[in-house]
């Protein structure tokens, strides 16, 4: 309902149509219809942080500009539309960090994301071989200057056969571990996640993003998908 008052606005901004809008809810369908019910979201499915060394390996015997995305998503902990909107003006690949302006992060808020050298070694070729603003741009042979697409990455799980997780449950998978086998302060972990923590009077007096920290607790991630074997992996202390 929402998306078609929104078109009919829109066909009535640009000449198409005139009146009242049909779908408009306020003061009209509200009184000819029953009252939605709040839709109950679940967390999205995730990959069991022993599990995820294993899956990366597998990840990086494809040549798809999917699974290099994914690898890159894995590796900084970011959300999905982060890392297929990323620019390379984004980059800055001799500081090793990557800034997600305020407009393409959930919360609006800016974020730097420090960057590991298994992050460079996928985003190096890339710069090199460039054709696009894009970083993982669209494999369609059109020629716009496209993204991948935003299935890109769920298709890409679905053909390795761990369709029942989803892209996006890295960043819990990532989270586990983070608190199960690291000793980093969890609010360096909750921003590597871009995740605020404490109440309005704590942020405002907390400027700092922590990136040096992040750096390293983002390294022995890295390191970590890089094991041969997870299980029983030493602790890691910052």
């Amino acid at each position: 309902r929402g998306r078609i008052e929104r078109v009919l606005d829109a066909a009535k901004a640009a000449g198409h149509r005139s009146g009242e809008n049909p779908a408009l809810w306020r003061g009209h369908l509200q009184h000819l219809l029953a009252k939605g019910k709040k839709l109950s979201r679940g967390h999205h499915a995730a990959m069991p942080y022993a599990d995820v060394p294993a899956f990366v390996k597998r990840l990086r015997a494809s040549e798809a500009m999917s699974a290099k995305a994914m690898d890159f998503l894995i590796l900084t902990a970011a959300r999905s539309g982060e890392v297929l909107g990323a620019k390379w003006p984004e980059l800055d690949l001799d500081e090793k960090v990557w800034t997600v302006p305020a407009d393409r992060m959930k919360a609006g808020v800016l974020h730097r994301v420090p960057l590991t050298d298994a992050a460079l070694a996928i985003l190096t070729p890339l710069y090199d071989a460039r054709v696009s603003d894009y970083v993982f741009p669209g494999e369609s042979k059109r020629p716009v200057d496209m993204p991948l697409s935003v299935m890109a990455m769920t298709m890409q799980m679905r053909r390795m056969e761990v369709g029942q997780y989803t892209p996006h449950g890295f960043r819990s998978a990532f989270r586990d571990w983070a608190g199960d086998e690291t000793s980093f302060p969890r609010e360096v972990a909750e921003a590597a996640l871009a995740h605020k923590v404490g109440d309005a009077v704590e942020n405002a007096y907390r400027r700092s993003d922590a990136l040096e920290k992040r750096r390293k607790l983002m390294s022995a991630w890295a390191n970590y998908l890089n094991a041969p074997a997870a299980r029983g992996n030493l602790r890691v202390v910052r």
